[in-house]
């Protein structure tokens, strides 16, 4: 089995097609292998996602490259190094997760786990990278035995404070060790996001199958890459996530582990993909046939070879070049566009552009803590929506994508004066 990087960041090497002396090249964080091949190049980007405020926004903001590498031998995309949260988001704090926006989601997923896995009170959940604790406090409402690890004391704290037992560590292989010396071995343990915030995925997986009870379950949660590149989705790209996985290869290095992947789920609105995994040993949880047919679309996609890939590299500079036009020509039209949505991927999406207040005078959105603020790296001043039926523009440019059929129907009203909507991806489109 092969071990992890000690540190959790991609070891250097010189590189073999260079000619400079003493020039390195990062290497896979999974197999070892030089990494060579671009997958989205985004430039200079806030370190932080966090809207900004007047006092800060008179303030030096902080930028850093973030340029996704994919490995040409093991597929595995990544950030080429792990960064603590501290360092990547300038002392802001990684996203929850998914989970834990929607408290009714969190209360289903917790119903249908129990249900399914016949939960109770002799059978222990742990969360990996829980944050607050929220979504085991579903758990524990069921009677069910939870416990928590969280590498961020803040949080672990906050979880403590739930009433949620939570241990203050990163997880690793050592960690898992430790844990079975103190607790019964989990039933069922949640990693949704945490996988793919590893900064080691070898020395986080082995923790995984050392901790996880004979018979037992473990789900993992991370932006799909084949929905990712589907919907040329490169906005939702981050520092919070080091990896972005296809089936096929969170299967490769699930295997090198011992651990199957026997079901798993789509999650369309956060462009996710869940896994659930148990030990090669246990075979009372045959391997369902979702997990055949995304093995099938992936290699359709083709993911396993270089183009797919490449294809994607070029579709990101297609799109940037795509919106810029969009919103130079309208202004040279003397059209107004403005924009809906002030979400995370609003920020990355026009900071990679490079569009600021001079082609987009402002966004709106209904969430009153964002109303008053300025999009970081942009600098967009964001407002209520209310403001575009004062303001009456030709186009209103919808940043949150994902949602653009609800927010159409939300924002009609703009029909009456003759607007347009436009929709940044998968490709730029005015409707």
């Amino acid at each position: 089995m092969r071990a992890g990087f000690d540190r959790g960041s991609a070891p250097l090497r010189p590189g073999p097609d260079d000619r400079r002396p003493g020039l390195l090249r990062p290497a896979c964080r999974s197999c070892g292998a030089a990494l060579t091949e671009s997958f989205a190049d985004l430039g200079m980007i806030p370190l932080g996602d966090d809207l900004l405020d007047l006092r800060r926004a008179m303030r030096t903001e902080a930028f850093s490259p973030l340029h996704v590498l994919v490995c040409s031998d093991c597929r595995l995309v990544q950030l080429p190094e792990f960064q603590a949260p501290e360092e990547a988001t300038g002392g802001q704090s990684w996203p929850s997760p998914v989970l834990e926006a929607w408290p009714s989601q969190a209360e289903a997923f917790a119903d249908r786990m129990a249900a399914q896995f016949r939960l109770g009170p002799q059978t222990p959940v742990l969360e990996v990278g829980g944050r607050d604790g929220r979504l085991l406090q579903c758990f524990a409402r069921r009677g069910i035995p939870v416990l928590g690890v969280e590498p961020q004391e803040e949080a672990a704290q906050s979880a403590i404070a739930r009433g949620i037992p939570t241990e203050i560590a990163r997880f690793r292989a050592a960690t898992a060790r430790r844990l079975c010396a103190a607790y019964p071995a989990p039933v069922l343990m949640l990693a949704n996001r945490a996988l793919a915030q590893a900064p080691d995925l070898h020395d986080f997986i082995e923790g995984v199958r050392i901790l996880l009870a004979p018979g037992g379950v473990a789900t993992f949660e991370f932006l799909h890459l084949l929905r990712l590149i589907e919907c040329n989705a490169f906005d939702s790209i981050s520092r919070a996530d080091g990896f972005c996985l296809s089936l096929l290869v969170a299967e490769l290095i699930l295997g090198q582990h011992g651990l199957v992947v026997f079901d798993l789920e789509e999650l369309p609105e956060e462009a996710s993909l869940r896994l659930f995994a148990r030990h090669v040993e246990d075979a009372s949880k045959p391997v369902t046939p979702a997990v055949e047919g995304q093995r099938m679309r992936e290699r359709a996609a083709g993911l396993e070879g270089p183009e797919a890939y490449r294809r994607f590299a070029e579709g990101v500079v297609q799109a940037k070049c795509a919106l810029l036009d969009f919103l130079i020509g309208a202004r040279r039209a003397g059209q107004r566009v403005v924009g809906y949505g002030a979400p995370a991927r609003a920020s990355r999406l026009l900071t990679y552009c490079g569009v600021g207040p001079e082609l987009l005078p402002f966004t709106v959105d209904p969430c009153l803590g964002r109303q008053g603020m300025l999009l970081p790296g942009a600098r967009i001043p964001v407002r209520a929506p209310e403001a575009v039926l004062e303001e009456r523009p030709d186009f209103l440019l919808i940043l949150s994508w994902h949602r653009r059929e609800e927010v159409a129907a939300e924002m009609a009203a703009i029909r009456s004066w003759g607007g347009r909507f436009a929709v940044p991806l998968p490709r730029l489109q005015v409707v």
